[in-house]
């Protein structure tokens, strides 16, 4: 396998010392669901899950981040999340400190497993109405597809109406 950020190595590991199926695809950097959506053979946009890291502010000391995942076509609706995280104010994470909370990972290659970032995960729930997700996995160049239930098993995110 090419060189990948260690996450990949990371999720797989995760997946299937815990006997769930996937399937793995290596292919050309992404960094858009639609770009992701082009290569990925067999499966939708909607079926992508599109993580997003969110900066909360609650108030001016009270400031933290959160994963947001949703469809590879939807955008999520700002007023929910700020109504459902009690926000004052959201916003997307920077390039830098998406880097940071993730140990290099690159935007877009961010899988939606922010329980591994100590983020808390929130997850829209037509991602979950797809039997099969599929995801960048730590890497632009690297996508892995699963079961939504055996999602859910791993992550625990907070079901949720995000778009």
């Amino acid at each position: 396998m090419t060189q990948y950020h260690p996450l990949v190595s990371r999720i797989l590991d995760q997946i299937t010392s815990a006997g769930y199926w996937y399937e793995q695809f290596e292919h050309q950097p992404v960094r858009t669901s639609q770009e992701a959506a082009q290569i990925r053979t067999g499966y939708t946009l909607s079926q992508g899950a599109k993580a997003l890291i969110v900066r909360v502010k609650k108030s001016e000391s009270d400031k933290s981040f959160v994963m947001l995942v949703i469809p590879g076509d939807k955008k999520f609706d700002g007023i929910k999340v700020k109504l459902l995280l009690k926000a004052k104010d959201i916003r997307f994470a920077t390039e830098e400190e998406v880097e940071k909370i993730t140990n290099g990972v690159q935007v877009g290659g961010v899988p939606p497993f922010g329980n591994l970032f100590g983020l808390p995960v929130y997850v829209d729930d037509y991602v979950l109405a797809n039997d099969k997700i599929i995801f960048n996995a730590g890497d632009r160049s690297f996508s892995i597809a699963m079961k939504s239930a055996d999602y859910l098993s791993l992550v625990h995110p907070i079901v949720t109406n995000l778009v």
